[in-house]
């Protein structure tokens, strides 16, 4: 297939797009700086110049293409303070995306997330599917919730669209993202900490095994699927802080839940989230199996520690 990637250079796009041309697709990915386009030629991919902001640019690139994997959200804005702002460009974006493979029969797949989707109970990929009316003007992760469900929706305009519901941590050598940070609190602070009693749980997912997930679903997902990015189901939060404890040699801490947001700062609200999460029925429809180390066991292999990590 010619596939568009939005998100084509960003940590999960990365490996996707190899992922992609190792498998025989021709990818054409959105890029918007030089940086990017610089990376994804490298990559091997194609690469058309633009953002989010321009759908009359993306509505031509999906009409031109065989399929559609959208990755890109507007991270930079989100935890700045506008999330609303991130949630309706993505969800503006899928719109387009829709408008443009209606009636082709064609893929588009889409990356939402797991954290805090069912608090405290185990998410399955049916739950979720009916989000609240109001979702669309939430401020909160229901805003992206809505934006799945429409992509989900699309499957009654001839769209073979599926949802690839990512855990919070997409592991890997290179991560940026939340492990990144929290080697980093623990380094600035001095302990390795967790909120309370560290019980809550966190799903995660090795990126390489995200990747072919994508794919998978590109491939082959039917119209209207969810599907989980989950390779472990969930893990404690003071597992988590016990490994970096250990490899920074720190004293690991409870953080009592009302110190929580001085400590962690933006991190606290989503450590404090028990989300754990099952892939049983990707796994079981698509075939997917992870290979790659879990959390813990990447964690260990001491990438996150050495001089480059984020501090």
């Amino acid at each position: 297939m010619r596939v568009f990637v939005t998100g084509a250079s960003g940590w999960i796009g990365s490996a996707v797009v190899p992922e992609l041309i190792g498998a025989g697709h021709q990818v054409v990915g959105l890029a918007r700086s030089d940086a990017s386009a610089a990376a994804l030629a490298a990559a091997g991919a194609q690469v058309r110049r633009g953002t989010l902001d321009d759908l009359d640019g993306l509505r031509r690139a999906a009409a031109e293409s065989d399929g559609v994997i959208h990755l890109a959200f507007k991270h930079d804005i989100a935890f700045s303070g506008n999330y609303q702002g991130a949630a309706d460009a993505d969800r503006l974006a899928v719109e387009t995306f829709g408008e443009a493979l209606a009636g082709s029969g064609r893929p588009l797949v889409i990356a939402s997330g797991l954290l805090g989707l069912t608090p405290g109970q185990v998410a399955t990929e049916q739950d979720g599917r009916d989000p609240d009316p109001a979702a669309r003007r939430s401020r909160g992760p229901q805003g992206r919730l809505a934006t799945a469900q429409l992509t989900l929706s699309l499957a009654s305009r001839d769209v073979r669209s599926s949802v690839v519901r990512l855990a919070p941590t997409v592991h890997g050598e290179g991560d940026p993202g939340f492990m990144a940070t929290l080697v980093g609190v623990a380094r600035a602070k001095g302990v390795s900490g967790y909120p309370g009693d560290g019980s809550n749980r966190w799903p995660a997912v090795h990126q390489l095994d995200a990747a072919h997930l994508f794919r998978l679903a590109l491939e082959r997902a039917p119209a209207g699927t969810v599907l989980h990015a989950a390779a472990d189901e969930g893990v404690p939060i003071r597992d988590i802080a016990e490994v970096i404890g250990r490899h920074l040699d720190l004293p690991v801490v409870s953080i009592p839940r009302e110190e929580a947001g001085e400590h962690f700062g933006w991190l606290a609200g989503f450590l404090a989230s028990d989300s754990p999460a099952s892939s049983t029925l990707t796994q079981e429809s698509l075939g997917w199996r992870p290979a790659h180390p879990g959390l813990i066991d990447d964690l260990d292999k001491g990438h996150y520690f050495t001089s480059t990590s984020a501090a």
